[in-house]
């Protein structure tokens, strides 16, 4: 609802017994999956006995389910979260069924005259009852504004949460407030220059950090998870949509150990120092910076079904590499997106492609593909399928691998959907099996020329 005024008054109300945010010391542990662990260290002064205490600046987003409070000598009553935030909108809503004060200048005299008017409705426009007539407080540009008495109890400037206690004893105690909350969240990125040279690469590693959960934490002390920890779903009991998996970038997981410290089964990166996360900001740290990584670069070209394509189909454009210690990146890899370049003949470095990895282990292999190949294409055909019995078919298959560079390729030509019992009777040349489900077949394609590939297929269904 847009509200037609534009300048607000009111008597400031004093928070009770607010927590003090002077000496306040904020640790925030970050997930991959936009969720972050808050604990927030603050003092509070207790008078003994039951009262209530105030914590401003917290998450806008908070899952007040997950708030835990810890001091000495205090026990937990009750809590409460205020997310409704003071706005002229909602100050005017709040007033519905109360009198507030008009105040209108006269544009020629500069002379005020004051209303009182009670606040009838805010249904897309303010509706008032000035005496015996109804009015509408319209937004025409004439100098208008509202003074309203007080603020309304339930509304706050910012995110508070009030927690009622039982105090022991009175005094100063040091509390921990800890929660957990959405808004929150880190992705790594990845900038890997190819050389064509020498066939190698450098990678450089970015956390970027962001927060929307409507609250700055000065000076936290940050710490990094990458993991996915398992959070309940769909309590409401709506299905949860999950999208089909994309091509893996992982061909073989790694078995080494690093000396990056772990929590439970994830990984740990701390900033190195203290940090302002403000909101609605998106920062960005370095965790990786390795140069001169032997990496592969070739074609790859996946046939999904026993089929005919209408049209010859650009193949992937494919780079491997190692995060191995040794010829390897030599680190364990958090979730995100790699992106790559290469220089051209002036020497630039232009972007070629990106590709998105899983956590990856160290010590792993990833393939990752950046896009298709302009000048290799392959185009599957179906020779002959042949009906050997009800539930038996055989299908001859041609693949036309086609290059037009002016130097030889290395195209790994992947067919898949061979379910069941399906084998491969006859072929051109010697396959091997990268699943049950899928053929493979290194395919060398001249400089400026083609191969042909054959086989045949024995399926069931």
């Amino acid at each position: 609802m847009r509200l037609p005024l534009l300048c607000i008054g009111w008597t400031v109300c004093l928070l009770a017994n607010p927590a003090s945010a002077a000496d306040r010391a904020v640790s925030v542990t970050i997930y991959n999956d936009d969720l972050a662990l808050i604990q927030d260290q603050r003092d509070i002064e207790l008078k003994g006995g039951r009262q209530r205490i105030e914590f401003e600046d917290v998450s806008a987003q908070i899952r007040p389910e997950t708030v835990s409070l810890a001091a000495s000598d205090i026990s937990i009553v009750e809590q409460n979260f205020d997310f409704d935030l003071l706005t002229p909108a909602k100050l005017m809503e709040k007033a519905v069924g109360q009198v507030i004060t008009i105040v209108r200048v006269n544009p020629a005299t500069g002379a005020e005259t004051r209303e009182q008017a009670q606040v009838l409705a805010t249904n897309g426009g303010v509706v008032l009852k000035i005496g015996q007539r109804i009015e509408v407080l319209r937004d025409d540009g004439l100098p208008v504004r509202v003074i309203f008495d007080k603020v309304p109890d339930n509304l706050r400037a910012r995110p508070t949460l009030s927690v009622t206690v039982n105090g022991a004893r009175s005094g100063t105690r040091r509390a921990t407030l800890s929660y957990l909350t959405p808004g929150l969240g880190w992705k790594a990125d990845y900038v890997a220059l190819y050389n064509e040279s020498d066939s190698k690469i450098d990678v450089q590693g970015w956390v970027t950090l962001t927060n929307s959960s409507g609250v700055s934490y000065d000076n936290a002390q940050t710490l990094l998870v990458a993991g996915s920890p398992s959070q309940v779903e769909g309590g409401n009991g709506q299905q949860i949509y999950r999208p089909q998996p994309r091509r893996a970038t992982l061909q073989q997981a790694g078995t080494e150990s690093g000396s990056r410290e772990r929590l439970g089964d994830y990984y740990l990166y701390p900033l190195a120092e203290r940090t302002t996360i403000a909101n609605l900001q998106t920062k960005q740290v370095s965790f990786l910076d390795v140069h001169g990584v032997p990496a592969e670069h070739g074609y790859e070209f996946h046939n999904y079904w026993l089929g005919t394509a209408d049209k010859p189909v650009s193949v992937k454009s494919v780079y491997s590499f190692s995060t191995s210690a040794h010829a390897g990146l030599g680190d364990q890899l958090p979730a995100g997106i790699l992106r790559f370049y290469m220089r051209d003949k002036r020497g630039d470095p232009q972007f070629i492609g990106e590709s998105r990895i899983d956590h990856t282990p160290m010590g792993s292999t990833l393939s990752l593909a950046t896009g298709d190949a302009f000048d290799v294409k392959v185009q599957a055909v179906v020779d002959k399928r042949t009906r050997l019995s009800p539930f038996d078919w055989q299908t001859d298959m041609r693949y036309e691998l086609t290059n037009a560079l002016p130097r030889a390729v290395a195209v790994k030509l992947l067919q898949d959907g061979l379910w069941g019992d399906s084998s491969i009777k006859t072929e051109s040349q010697k396959s091997t099996r990268r699943s049950a489900e899928t053929a493979e077949w290194t395919v060398s394609v001249p400089a400026n020329g083609k191969t042909t590939v054959t086989a045949s297929f024995d399926t069931k269904y």
